[in-house]
């Protein structure tokens, strides 16, 4: 059994900053893909970023240039750098990781941004 512990949501002015971390307790290397969803209040979850086994990286049109994935294999942890928040960014972040069997989610981490 996969755990997937996401942290450092929280409230944040717009124009600022965060940084989410998901901790694997396996070796994220195990996974093809991780990535950071979100979903908002009445939407549906979407993709937001993801890195691939290999390292490589997308985004989410809306949070190029904004945010950053990245990971520190050694800790088997995931990281979402957030910059330059905007309100429409408010929304619970979710961490997954997936293979070719099973999609793996954490609990999910609450993040505001005020205007």
């Amino acid at each position: 059994q996969v755990q997937l512990v996401e942290s450092g949501g929280g409230l944040v002015q717009a124009g600022g900053s965060l940084t989410l971390s998901c901790a694997s307790s396996r070796s994220i290397l195990s996974f093809n893909t991780m990535g950071w969803y979100r979903q908002a209040p009445g939407k549906e979850r979407e993709l937001v970023a993801r890195i691939t086994r290999t390292g490589g990286t997308n985004a989410e049109d809306s949070v190029k240039g904004r945010f950053t994935i990245s990971r520190d294999i050694a800790k088997n942890t995931v990281y979402l750098q957030m910059n330059s928040l905007k309100p429409e960014d408010t929304a619970v972040y979710f961490c997954n990781a997936n293979t070719l069997q099973y999609n793996y989610w954490g609990q999910g981490t609450q993040v505001t941004v005020s205007s």
